[in-house]
């Protein structure tokens, strides 16, 4: 018996003492449930509300603390109001370790009843409820609550993505136990059809009652909008409040009242440009966003790992604005263009010398050359005649098959001959190290297009023990500075290469008379001026 195999039937592995940890907490919650199966509609939604208030009152004390501490600093020196702020600091950890008990304490009870909520909708066309204030305002705005009298009457479908959604979902186990998951601050990686929409609305649900907000982030604005229009229900059916920053301009009084809203969805995008926008803000009524409380990520791999390679950033005016970039860039962009077409153009041509051959060796070169072709012009039209004749294609993707076996390890080797790959899914195209040499032959920095680890350098300038204070302030600034300038410099030439590779005029855009570019999509047309000058021909 090996080493590790001995320490683990010793303690068990992790996936063991997970399960043993969460799964009492999924007993508790079938043990609480059957009392709230028994009550009345009116009763459930009390019971929340009590919830509510114990979760809320529980730190009383300590928010009062924190109030007279914020008045007292108003009345304070300067110099004299840090020991102020630490107090408040401390009392403001307190708050969140008192919210973690207090929570822990009613899980059983919340999850016990939004399983319920969601078993009446499930059950019954309509759910009625005595009717609230807050009922007669959803009235107002939504279909899906109707006021009869002093009733109101819960429908058991609304609309959700544009589409009638008919409510027919119920916890399961494995969803309470995901639940358990997210609220103790871990990732649950569930399969498709393992109802992870489902699974956060507990979390969700929980964390909202302490009013301070939720936040649920996904990875693009029609995720946003439809599952706060889906789960909504759920949540509003006790009394909370949703919103969805992506149905709301930036900076606007909307876009301010979706954060008041008990539970806010949104993108990653628009949540991060909020914060940004905030730290830029000159005055605290020009914020948006609220103090961040608790927040559930849908697809952390892509928005934590993924998305987070495209840095989000604001900057101020330059002369000339962002068209300076793209008349300056332009024909290095071309040059690359155009050594990477004359590439495409000899892959495709030794593919369709070999890939017919008799020599099995020689075929595998073939594909493996239509492969790169494919990743280096996808949109060459002599390459999709050659894809469209029998068997091509097929061969092509056994070929890409291989490369990306093992979470792509072997893709590199794929795509090394090439200047930049494109990926017509993800809509994306990477410059590669052969790409990066070529368009920054023609300048004296060799990192002219590489992005600087920005969080290692202001870790190496905080380490300098021999900078003066205004000195080290001086360095952060053009630290800071140059990072923007590279970062905006690679969006730009990031979004040329989209222009020259992956858009056709009068096919993907139309070129209007007073010379803006409009993207031709299934919604309609978007505004896109830029691409005027990066591909007008």
């Amino acid at each position: 018996m090996g080493f590790n195999e001995f320490i683990g039937k010793l303690f068990g592995n992790k996936q063991t003492r997970d399960i043993k940890e969460i799964q009492p907490w999924v007993e508790k919650i079938k043990a609480a449930y059957p009392k709230y199966e028994k009550m009345s509609n009116d009763e459930l939604r009390e019971a929340t509300q009590v919830i509510r208030r114990k979760v809320q009152d529980f730190v009383i004390p300590e928010k009062k603390r924190i109030e007279e501490l914020k008045a007292k600093v108003e009345q304070t020196e300067l110099e004299d109001r840090e020991p102020l702020f630490n107090q408040i600091d401390k009392l403001e950890k307190e708050v969140l370790d008192r919210y973690e008990v207090v929570l822990d304490e009613v899980l059983p009870d919340v999850f016990a009843i939004i399983k319920d909520t969601a078993r009446r909708f499930t059950e019954n066309e309509q759910v009625e409820v005595t009717a609230t204030d807050f009922d007669r305002d959803l009235a107002a705005r939504h279909d899906f609550v109707v006021i009869d009298g002093d009733k109101a009457l819960w429908q058991q479908h609304w609309v959700a993505g544009g589409n009638d959604t008919v409510w027919n979902m119920i916890h399961y186990d494995v969803q309470l136990f995901g639940g358990v998951v997210l609220h103790k601050g871990k990732i649950a990686e569930m399969a498709t059809g393992e109802g992870k929409t489902l699974v956060a609305t507990l979390p969700v649900f929980l964390n909202a009652l302490t009013g301070n907000g939720v936040h649920v982030v996904t990875v693009n604005d029609y995720l946003a909008k439809r599952d706060a229009e889906w789960m909504g229900p759920l949540y509003m059916f006790h009394g909370l409040s949703v919103d969805c920053i992506d149905k709301h301009q930036p900076n606007s009084e909307a876009r301010r009242n979706a954060y008041r809203a008990d539970i806010t969805f949104g993108t990653n995008n628009e949540f991060g440009f909020d914060y940004l926008r905030d730290n830029m803000a000159s005055h605290p009524n020009e914020l948006v966003q609220r103090g961040h409380n608790y927040a559930i990520v849908d697809e952390v791999d892509s928005v934590l790992i993924d998305d987070a390679r495209t840095p989000l950033i604001i900057s101020g005016p330059v002369p000339k604005g962002d068209d300076q970039q793209f008349e300056q860039l332009r024909p290095q962009v071309e040059q690359l263009f155009e050594a990477q077409k004359r590439l495409a153009t000899q892959f495709l041509a030794d593919a369709r010398k070999k890939v017919h051959s008799e020599n099995q060796e020689e075929v595998a070169e073939g594909f493996l050359s239509l492969f790169r072709s494919f990743k280096a012009l996808p949109k060459n039209k002599a390459l999709i005649k050659f894809l469209s004749e029998p068997g091509i294609k097929v061969g092509m993707q056994k070929t890409e098959e291989i490369y990306m076996e093992q979470q792509n390890k072997r893709m590199p080797e794929a795509v090394e001959p090439l200047y930049f790959v494109i990926d017509e899914k993800l809509n994306s195209v990477d410059l590669t190290d052969k790409g990066v040499e070529l368009i920054s032959g023609t300048n004296k920095d060799p990192d002219f297009f590489i992005l600087p680890d920005i969080a290692s350098q202001l870790s190496e300038l905080e380490n300098e023990t021999d900078l003066t204070q205004e000195e080290r302030l001086a360095k952060k600034d053009e630290l800071l500075t140059n990072y923007a300038v590279k970062s905006e410099r690679i969006h730009t030439i990031n979004q040329l290469l989209k222009a020259y590779c992956m858009f056709e005029r009068d096919v993907d855009y139309i070129v209007t008379e007073d010379g803006k570019v409009k993207i031709v999509a299934a919604a309609g047309a978007t505004d896109c001026t830029r691409l005027s000058r990066q591909r007008s021909a």
